[in-house]
């Protein structure tokens, strides 16, 4: 087995971590050929590597009725080759305009993802075929240069995770080879010969047509898609320049900086941009209405285009995306401190601010009084908290987020940002939200 092509490039695949002196790796097993010859590699490995860790890990999604059979193999499997193994049960609820595929996925790397031993790297089974599956469906989907680039044989989770693929670059008749070889077990998925899924149609009636008709078509195309990986890197290392220097303090993006651009390039900048603060990218007609808005609009005018899970809002010449925020409540404020319904907390300390309240007079936390008046220490007279906010250049959707402390009905601190010169105190209380 040593001998093999895969087991080395399996070992040359994986030799950077070594250098890094990383040397803990868990294996997703499904019992499918791939996760399976991947496992007894890796195990191999360990003999030649002393200093090597492994385990292995099982997630059952309960989509087939086979499911618990699959779990008993793998768990088998891993006692006879001495690898510590783990399994996860894991609940999908469909949910509407997301594949039941990507839910499943997105489920499987959370559950690997907690399971695993801390800094160990997460090795998936996908292999060139897989690549050149995904390629095709995303062909089909009109992708762009990113999307073409199908999966990365690297990847990091939202937790900081490395999921690392070392078979990416094999073929799977040169996996099913090895297995049949070495007489190695497995389990074969009845749902990958359904051809009514696009990516089984695509395994069993397309791809091999190609291979059979074009020699070296798997590892010509395996070779077309790393290019677009390398153009696609080389492209994100200058949208990531032109990112920066149209970036402010706040995320905020800056639009008389990418006015200069060209057109694609801004649409690029801004597709960056968004991509810092959301997985789902802006439909072709979102991204022009976004542009138009953004350069066309009038300088105060107020713009706000809503996208799946946040909006993009105009002020004071900068782009931002906003969130979806909490409805907050009014509260009283006994005490020294108070958690807001948004998680922040409210804190009352000692010093420079505003005078203690009478015993007559309620402590109270409000929210959005936009109409509630205050003269602000060091500013020319009474005025609406409205207009004291634009005065300060306060961005509208977070005005609502402001705690607002009352005596009574009187405002006396706007927390962040002024203290009512009427109640002004060199040694008194102000409050604070962390």
């Amino acid at each position: 087995m040593q001998s093999s092509a895969i087991y080395q490039q399996v070992k040359h695949s994986l030799a950077h971590f070594f250098k890094q002196q990383q040397y803990s790796f868990t294996v997703a097993l499904s019992g499918g050929v791939d996760s399976v010859v991947l496992l007894h590699l890796m195990h191999l490995l360990k003999q030649e590597q002393p200093k090597l860790s492994l385990s292995a890990i099982y997630v059952n999604h309960g989509l087939s009725q086979y499911a618990d059979d699959w779990q008993q193999f793998c768990h088998t499997l891993c006692a006879e080759l001495n690898v510590p193994f783990s399994a996860a049960a894991v609940h999908i609820a469909q949910k509407s305009r997301t594949s039941l595929e990507a839910q499943a996925r997105d489920a499987r790397y959370k559950a690997l993802d907690e399971l695993s031993a801390p800094e160990s790297i997460i090795l998936l089974g996908q292999h060139l075929n897989d690549q050149i599956e995904t390629f095709l469906l995303r062909l089909k989907r009109g992708s762009g240069l990113k999307g073409l680039g199908a999966m990365q044989q690297t990847r990091t989770l939202k937790s900081g995770r490395t999921c690392f693929r070392p078979l990416l670059n094999v073929t799977r008749s040169s996996i099913e080879a090895f297995a049949a070889q070495f007489t190695i077990n497995h389990i074969t998925d009845d749902s990958n010969t359904d051809e009514q899924f696009d990516r089984n149609f695509l395994r069993a009636s397309v791809v091999p047509v190609l291979a059979e008709r074009f020699s070296g078509f798997e590892h010509c195309a395996g070779r077309s898609i790393n290019l677009l990986q390398q153009q696609q890197a080389l492209l994100d290392e200058y949208t990531e320049l032109d990112l920066q220097h149209s970036l402010n303090s706040q995320q905020g993006l800056c639009i008389s900086q990418i006015t200069a651009f060209s057109d694609i390039r801004i649409s690029n900048v801004v597709r960056a941009w968004l991509n810092l603060f959301t997985q789902v990218m802006p439909s072709h007609k979102q991204l022009s209405q976004i542009i138009n808005q953004a350069i066309s609009a009038q300088a105060d005018a107020q713009m706000q285009v809503d996208l799946t899970d946040g909006q993009v809002r105009r002020h004071q010449g900068h782009l931002y995306f906003v969130s979806p925020q909490q409805v907050l409540i009014d509260e009283t404020f006994n005490g020294n401190e108070l958690t807001l319904k948004d998680g922040r907390l409210l804190i009352k300390l000692q010093g420079k601010g505003v005078r203690a309240p009478l015993e007559n007079e309620q402590v109270t936390v409000r929210f959005n009084c936009n109409s509630a008046r205050i003269k602000p220490l060091k500013k020319p007279g009474s005025n609406t908290l409205k207009h004291w906010f634009k005065d300060a250049k306060v961005a509208p959707w977070l005005r609502a987020q402001v705690p607002l402390i009352f005596y009574n009905d009187e405002l006396v601190q706007v927390v962040g940002y002024f203290i009512s010169e009427k109640h002004k105190d060199e040694n008194g209380i102000f409050w604070e939200c962390k």
